[in-house]
């Protein structure tokens, strides 16, 4: 049965901060590549206070798929915390990834990546593949029934959400802000959707630099890019980073406004 979902004392009294979002604090892009015209893709880095001297927020994406595994041994040997945007098809289809991920809840931490993996986009269209929500009604569904997915299989409720596909309608955006939740965007977009050859993510994580929020996915085993994603964070621990995860954070401690270095 799925658990109900409200947002916590913390989320609402983040509302007003989220309800400010500052100006060019998300890029638009244009048609190509997946009619994104329009829409928004929001730009995150932590805040300047937490991010000296190299400290970085690595966040992978669990799209409906399988469990990268390689990627998960590398982050529990070497004790880096990460957090994991966790759509509800993934945590129904990976009972045995979620279990290993929950048996090391000192550096995983689980947040909403959506019910069912539909894009906070209005109107008829399909964004890399993917069937828009379509209105409002199905963008708070989508965002609520990802959160008691995340609770009901973890126990804590989420304070961060990040669209499938990363992208939102204006007015979705501003819907999900009003609902208290925090939106979760990036920095470094290090494998394009596990679409990069694992050199070319290997080379954008290692190279991060403070503050960065680093958005990777978890849930492709078989491609290369999760080879890179362990070779970029092999890097960034000989260069001395400091790991945290957003589960840790409120909205005060990052910044919509600075986007991408």
């Amino acid at each position: 049965m799925r658990a109900s979902f409200a947002p916590s004392r913390r989320m609402l009294l983040a509302a007003p901060a989220l309800l400010a979002w500052p100006a060019g604090a998300a890029g638009a892009r244009g048609e190509g590549g997946g009619g994104l015209a329009g829409l928004i893709e929001p730009r995150m880095r932590l805040a300047a206070s937490l991010s000296a001297p190299l400290t970085v927020a690595l966040t992978l994406d669990a799209c409906p798929g399988a469990f990268d595994g390689r990627i998960a041994s590398a982050l529990i040997e070497g004790r880096v915390p990460a957090t994991i945007f966790a759509s509800g098809p993934w945590l129904r289809r990976n009972p045995d990834a979620l279990a290993l991920l929950l048996a090391h809840r000192d550096l995983f931490g689980i947040q909403n990546h959506g019910a069912a993996h539909v894009p906070p986009v209005l109107g008829e269209r399909r964004i890399f593949g993917l069937a828009a929500a379509g209105d409002l009604e199905a963008v708070r569904a989508e965002v609520v029934g990802g959160a008691a997915d995340v609770e009901a299989a973890t126990g804590v409720p989420p304070r961060w959400y990040r669209a499938a596909a990363g992208f939102y309608s204006p007015a979705a955006l501003a819907a999900v802000r009003r609902m208290g939740v925090a939106i979760a965007g990036f920095s470094v977009n290090a494998d394009q959707g596990a679409s990069l050859p694992a050199a070319a993510v290997a080379a954008r994580i290692g190279g991060a630099k403070a503050g960065d929020v680093i958005v990777a996915h978890i849930n492709q085993p078989h491609r290369a890019s999760g080879l890179g994603v362990v070779a970029g964070i092999a890097a960034l621990r000989r260069r001395g980073a400091r790991f945290i995860r957003l589960g840790d954070l409120g909205v005060a401690d990052v910044d919509y406004r600075r986007g991408p270095a």
